[in-house]
């Protein structure tokens, strides 16, 4: 008898295969992980007519690895984006089902060398009350002064109380959080431009230099109705998945520098309801 390296790949890890190894699907994960995209955008992007486009995404939803949001500018937009976690599992899986070597992590270096210069990064949403501003505290708490990030907004108000009480419950101090116009930055050169909101991304001006302008397409947890608890899960959820997609960004080479950050692993789970 031949010798074999374990169990037989489930039809997950099976499909996962198949609807990557087609090179138009591939590309629109490539894109979407990155940042979140509407259909049009996407025809443009991979060169593909828009029936084509629409049946990759389909495929791509039935694994499910794609999400959908309204968006929250003009309804008739849906912004698609890739579930960063399912693929890592289906990923790790599919590896595992190869060779079970395969999932077993490098051994990374003790230390990595000091960056020749901090990942300059604005996060913009419209009132740069709650997203942008978690967004911007988690992402200091991640890479420290590896990264020197702000966050604006193009109708700023007050720092929402929810926002600063999140923070805390991540291990965040966030006391020195205050809304900015994103005006105050307008002349200035980042490496990142992140837009957390539909309604800024089109209203976003240009930026010096050459940056790499990326879309998030959150749902705002300050309009989820129902009581302080639903709104504080609203809260939360949208930590959690800032969480995840700046683990990933910063986890790419710095775009200038091809240098990599050390960061800060956060837990898996963020606290429950109060």
């Amino acid at each position: 008898m031949l010798a074999d390296v374990g169990a037989i790949p489930g039809p997950d890890v099976l499909a996962f295969f198949k609807v990557l190894a087609d090179e138009t699907r591939l590309a629109i994960v490539r894109l979407l992980t990155l940042s979140d995209l509407r259909v049009g955008e996407l025809v443009n992007a991979v060169q593909q007519p828009q029936n084509a486009v629409s049946y990759h995404l389909k495929q791509l939803r039935r694994l499910g690895l794609l999400r959908d949001r309204r968006s929250n500018r003009d309804g008739r937009d849906v912004y698609y984006s890739v579930d960063l976690e399912r693929l890592h599992a289906l990923y790790m899986e599919a590896g595992a089902a190869i060779h079970p070597g395969l999932t077993v992590p490098a051994t990374e270096p003790a230390s990595l060398a000091a960056l020749e210069r901090p990942l300059r990064i604005l996060f913009l949403c419209t009132h740069n009350r709650a997203r942008s501003q978690l967004a911007e505290g988690i992402a200091r708490s991640l890479a420290g002064d590896q990264v020197a990030v702000v966050s604006a907004g193009s109708e700023p108000s007050a720092v929402h109380p929810l926002t600063i009480e999140l923070l805390r419950d991540l291990g965040i101090d966030g006391s020195d959080l205050a809304s900015k116009s994103l005006q105050l930055f307008a002349e200035e050169e980042f490496d990142y431009i992140i837009t957390t909101c539909d309604r800024v991304r089109e209203e976003c001006p240009t930026f010096p230099g050459d940056p790499r302008q990326i879309h998030w397409s959150f749902a705002d947890p300050l309009e989820v109705t129902g009581g302080l608890d639903r709104q504080r899960l609203a809260f939360r959820t949208t930590a959690r998945e800032l969480v995840t997609r700046l683990e990933y960004l910063l986890s790419l080479p710095h775009p200038v520098t091809g240098q990599r950050l050390m960061l800060r692993i956060f837990p898996p789970q963020l606290p429950g309801p109060r």
